[in-house]
């Protein structure tokens, strides 16, 4: 799946939202790119899983 993430702006923050999305699958491949604010995610989760994590953490998905 490939989501934006608007408030992922820099390095931390992709380490952040990677964090997030390997807390529900820590074996999930993540791709975060800061720089065009997206995430690509290969994962076994559901996407309202990696969705909550992600707004848990303070980096809602907006797509």
């Amino acid at each position: 799946m490939e989501l934006r993430i608007e408030n992922m702006t820099c390095g931390g923050c992709a380490r952040a939202v990677t964090k997030a999305i390997q807390s529900v699958d820590a074996d999930a491949n993540v791709a975060a790119d800061p720089v065009s604010r997206t995430i690509k995610v290969e994962t076994n989760a559901n996407a309202a899983e990696v969705r909550q994590a992600l707004e848990q953490a303070g980096y809602p998905a907006v797509n």
